[in-house]
């Protein structure tokens, strides 16, 4: 199917995730109000950078990331049965693992390999910087979308370890009963779709091509460097 038929099918359907990030971050700035300067975007890598890049914009807040990695099905890597996230965190979607009768071997297995990826990507896209001081702010986790909300627990729970003043869970569009389950994580849940049925993430999207690892790089540098640069006086 070409993206300009998928447009017509669906009530509601983003261009690509840079416009999905400005339209979320308009919501964000009516929830958050203005002038809070403890608020830190973390965009979930890769999808949710382009998103929160656009999002950081909006807040005029700095952009970083929160790492974490879907604990995929072997052989239906799509389906989630669970995810893992900085600072050890691991989420499992016992209702999946009892379902497929998914051994402890296999979620190890599983969690070692991504484990291994996550590392790998702190690496790659932020070098020699250290992380970011999580405790007393208002965190802003964001990613391009969710399904059944795994990975973006294991983000809230990591985040909620470095003992933040608040959690918000940001994406552009989601399942209601998904967001329903994610307010246990976090202080607030914003979204502004939630289409039914859902079908998948990226049916919501004209353009919702693989983000790479330069286009991360390329976003994160931008921001870190637009942070860095001082006022200059009228």
């Amino acid at each position: 199917m070409l993206p300009s038929d998928r447009a017509r099918l669906y009530h509601h359907v983003y261009a690509d995730r840079a416009e999905a990030g400005r339209v979320l971050g308009a919501h964000l700035a009516r929830a958050l109000g203005e002038g809070r300067e403890d608020v830190l975007v973390l965009a979930l890598p890769r999808g949710g950078v382009p998103v929160a890049a656009e999002v950081a914009d909006a807040l005029d807040a700095p952009l970083d990331l929160m790492l974490v990695r879907k604990l995929g099905v072997p052989g239906h890597e799509e389906l989630a049965m669970g995810a893992i996230a900085s600072g050890g965190v691991r989420v499992l979607n016992q209702e999946v693992v009892d379902a497929l009768s998914i051994s402890s071997g296999v979620v190890e297995e599983v969690t070692r390999r991504e484990q291994a990826e996550l590392e790998r990507r702190a690496r790659a896209y932020r070098g020699d910087r250290p992380p970011p001081g999580l405790a007393g702010r208002t965190l802003v986790l964001v990613d391009d979308g969710l399904a059944t909300g795994a990975t973006m627990r294991a983000a809230a729970g990591a985040a909620r370890q470095a003992g933040p003043a608040r959690v918000v869970v940001a994406v552009p569009v989601a399942p209601a009963e998904t967001l329903d389950a994610l307010a246990r994580d976090a202080d607030e849940v914003v979204c502004p779709a939630t289409p039914a049925p859902f079908f998948g993430v990226g049916q919501w999207y004209v353009d919702f091509d693989q983000t790479t690892d330069d286009e991360v790089r390329d976003l994160l540098a931008a921001a870190w460097r637009r942070r860095a640069r001082p006022e200059v006086s009228p």
